[in-house]
C-alpha cells in the first residue's frame, strides 16, 4: 500500500498543477458526446430523489454537475485539492470533497451508486483491485457502479499533463480486464460496451462498463 499511496501523491500534485486548465478544457465536454449523455440518462433512470450517487475521482466537477442537472442527489470527491475548489466554485450548491479512493471515508453500504469517469486510468492494474474492493464497500446491496476507461494494454507514467510537466501514472484497460474486476470484487455485469473516440478526443476507444453489487435485485437498464 505503501507504492500505491506514493503514486496516489503524485496523481494529487498532477492534477492540483493542472486543474484550471483540465476544468477549462472538459468543462463542456457532455455537449459533444451523444454517447455518454445517453448511457448517462440510463443510469440516472435507475435511481430516484431518495438514492446517494458518488461521483468518484470527479476531478473538477463537470460529470457531477451534468448528473446533478439530471436530477440525481450527486456529490463528488477527489483527491485534488485545487479541483475540489474549483468544483466548489463553479458549484456552490452541490457537495464536493477531498479523498482518496483507495481510503474512501464512506460509511459502508451508504450509497446507491457509483460513477468513475476516467477516474481509475491512475492506478497501476496490481492495484486496482483496492479501488474495486472499496466501491463494494461502501455500495448498499443491489447498488450500481459505472466505470469509463481508455481501452489498451499499457500502463505507466508520462511526464505531462495539459501542458504541465509532471509525473502522472496512466493505465489503459481491455473488456476482459474490467470484466474481471468487477466479477472478482462482488458485482454482476450488467454491461459492457467499447466505442469509437470522437474526432476531438485522444485517439482511443473507450470502454463503459456497469456492474451491479451482488444482493437485493434492483432493476438495471441494459
Amino acid at each position: 500500500m505503501e507504492e500505491l499511496m506514493q503514486i496516489n501523491e503524485e496523481t494529487r500534485r498532477s492534477f492540483n498543477l493542472a486543474a484550471e486548465k483540465y476544468f477549462e478544457f472538459f468543462k463542456d465536454e457532455m455537449k459533444q458526446k451523444e454517447y455518454d449523455r445517453v448511457l448517462l440518462a440510463k443510469f440516472s433512470s435507475i435511481f430516484d430523489s431518495e438514492s446517494i450517487i458518488c461521483d468518484m475521482g470527479c476531478g473538477p466537477g463537470h460529470i457531477t454537475r451534468y448528473l446533478f442537472d439530471e436530477g440525481l442527489n450527486v456529490f463528488g470527491i477527489d483527491i485534488s485539492e485545487r479541483c475540489i475548489e474549483i468544483a466548489r466554485r463553479e458549484n456552490p450548491k452541490m457537495r464536493f470533497q477531498v479523498m482518496d479512493m483507495a481510503r474512501l471515508d464512506i460509511e459502508d453500504e451508504s450509497i446507491d451508486g457509483i460513477i468513475a469517469f476516467y477516474s481509475i486510468i491512475h492506478t497501476p492494474k496490481r492495484f486496482v483491485h483496492v479501488l474495486f474492493r472499496e466501491f463494494n464497500r461502501v455500495l448498499k446491496k443491489g447498488g450500481t457502479i459505472l466505470i469509463v476507461v481508455k481501452k489498451g494494454s499499457t500502463e505507466g507514467y508520462v511526464d505531462e499533463l495539459e501542458g504541465f510537466k509532471t509525473r502522472l501514472y496512466f493505465t489503459n484497460f481491455t473488456e476482459e480486464e474490467l470484466e474481471n474486476y468487477l466479477q472478482n470484487s462482488g458485482f454482476e455485469l450488467i454491461f459492457l460496451e467499447t466505442r469509437q473516440p470522437y474526432e476531438f478526443e485522444i485517439a482511443v476507444e473507450r470502454i463503459y462498463a456497469v456492474g451491479q453489487k451482488r444482493g437485493c435485485p434492483k432493476k438495471v437498464p441494459a
